[in-house]
């Protein structure tokens, strides 16, 4: 019997492919529109799909790294703001996570951890976040109060080489911190409720964060009371040492991107070892590995739409790219579980085509093959990746300290 895995889906507006939108069923109309969301979210969690991310940037050119990003014309362009859209469809759903994507250097950290407090509430307990490091000149100047930052990955490709992307880094790590102290802010029994008295709060179970870092400082509590959760979800996406350092070091769960099985393993070792190094987190990182999905009846016609969708706007990406049949990504999928992941984010490169096959096709096919680990009932979203619900680091003091 295979390894049981998790399977979740990466969703950005028409597709990852940025020709997706010129396809037969894509709906380039309603990128914007309620409607079109709740429909992919309804179909992803129809799939018993373990969560979803959304994708989100701060500047019209997103993250591309593409010098004409801003202004060209052949790519979809505009978005709604993640945070927001996942707690507009925590409503809509009963079992899926929702994971909207924030940018670590120009939100306020105290908004963001409401922001994901208030989406944890609304959904009762599914919501998480994947922090995204840095910033592009783009979005620098969208913003205003920012003239230095990265400006991409220097001519080595690592990350350690820039002063900047380490500093962005760095930054990223306090709110990952700030989100986590925050949440904790309140104790679980704050909220007392005595009608009788007119006393509806005890104010020593409300705590200061007292945060002073190297990029700011938080004084006072979170105004959102503790949320089903205790601590949302926090993710990354890492393609290598620092990333994964950070990874380690901060988040619940990380997003890889393996050529292949083989580096999967390579990644897997890598990861325990920034464990090793910097993890403080009492639960090991979950680690779910990124494959970017086309998906038809058979490899010829799935080749074809393929070639169509390269000839008019060629895709680069480091994820690996399957394009064939459901039992070609199944096939993908199995050696991954093999190789030791948790779980599998699924990119589709045609929304909603693609994500209608693996709702459809993948995902009854891996759960006949026996990879799936199946629903197992849990109401939230820690508990579905077996994470238990941590405790306020407040509740240990005194009351009144």
């Amino acid at each position: 019997m295979p390894d049981r895995i998790h399977l979740a889906v990466a969703l950005d507006g028409a597709g990852w492919h940025p020709a997706a939108w010129r396809e037969p069923g894509a709906r380039p109309a309603e990128l914007t529109s309620a409607g079109y969301w709740r429909d992919l979210i309804r179909t992803a969690e129809d799939a018993s799909l373990l969560f979803a991310t959304i994708e989100d940037a701060l500047s019209l050119g997103g993250r591309s790294g593409e010098p004409d990003a801003e202004t060209r014309r052949d790519r979809v362009r505009g978005r709604l703001d993640a945070v927001l859209l996942a707690s507009f469809l925590a409503p809509a759903t009963g079992r899926i996570g929702l994971v909207p994507t924030a940018t670590t250097a120009h939100p306020e950290p105290f908004h963001l951890a409401t922001g994901l407090q208030t989406l944890d509430h609304a959904s009762r307990g599914r919501g998480g976040v994947r922090l995204v490091a840095g910033s592009t000149e783009q979005e620098r100047a969208n913003f205003g109060r920012r003239a230095d930052g990265p400006t991409g990955l220097p001519a080595s490709g690592r990350v350690e080489d820039d002063p900047a992307l380490l500093a962005a880094f760095r930054e990223a790590g306090e709110v990952a911190e700030v989100i986590r102290r925050l949440a904790d802010s309140w104790e679980d029994d704050a909220i007392v409720r005595d009608v009788a008295s007119g006393r509806f709060l005890d104010r020593d179970r409300v705590h200061n964060a007292d945060f002073a870092g190297e990029f700011f400082s938080i004084t006072g509590a979170s105004i959102v009371p503790r949320s089903p959760q205790g601590q949302p979800l926090i993710t990354a996406l890492a393609h290598q040492s620092v990333p994964y350092l950070f990874a380690a070091e901060h988040a619940d769960l990380v997003f890889v991107t393996p050529s292949d099985a083989a580096s999967a393993t390579g990644i897997l070792n890598e990861l325990r070892d920034a464990a090793d190094a910097v993890r403080a987190l009492e639960e090991p990182l979950r680690v779910f590995a990124d494959l970017l999905v086309l998906v038809e009846e058979t490899r010829e016609a799935a080749d074809a739409v393929w070639s169509r969708l390269q000839d008019r706007a060629p895709l680069t990406t480091d994820a690996r790219v399957v394009v064939g049949t459901a039992d070609d990504v199944v096939e993908e999928i199995r050696a991954l579980a093999a190789a030791g992941v948790d779980g599998i984010r699924l990119r589709p490169a045609r929304v909603p085509v693609d994500l209608e096959a693996i709702a459809d096709r993948v995902v009854p096919r891996a759960a006949e093959a026996g990879i799936l680990r199946p629903d197992d009932g849990a109401a939230t979203l820690r508990e579905r990746l077996g994470l238990p619900r941590p405790a306020s680091r407040y509740a240990r003091q005194e009351v009144g300290a």
